[in-house]
């Protein structure tokens, strides 16, 4: 699944630039397992908080992804934003399992 492909831990990039790589990677991931059970979303948060239903990832990651859907939107709208290492690490662990989440759902069948 290339959406999950390249979530590392290690990176020459900045930590600004992991944020957003793993974040939007995650993004993906959740959208796609949303659309794999045949539905759409007009707003990027839905697809995190659905994450639940849709390959029943625990309402502890899905909640800590919705936060950084929160800081996303923070740095980019506000120039707001603040390195976290930690929370770096935290979400690309996420990501890659839910990139196996959504890998396990199997193909959509037409």
């Amino acid at each position: 699944m290339k959406s999950g492909q390249g979530l590392t831990e290690e990176s020459r990039l900045n930590a600004e630039s992991r944020f957003s790589l793993a974040y939007d990677a995650a993004h993906s991931l959740a959208l796609a397992a949303l659309r794999w059970h045949g539905y759409r979303s007009e707003n990027r948060h839905i697809v995190f908080q659905i994450l639940g239903s849709t390959v029943s990832l625990p309402a502890a990651k899905w909640r800590f992804l919705d936060n950084c859907h929160q800081k996303r939107n923070r740095a980019l709208y506000d120039g707001d934003y603040e390195e976290d290492e930690p929370l770096i690490r935290e979400l690309i662990a996420v990501a890659k399992e839910l990139q196996a989440a959504v890998e396990a759902l199997g193909p959509v069948e037409a």
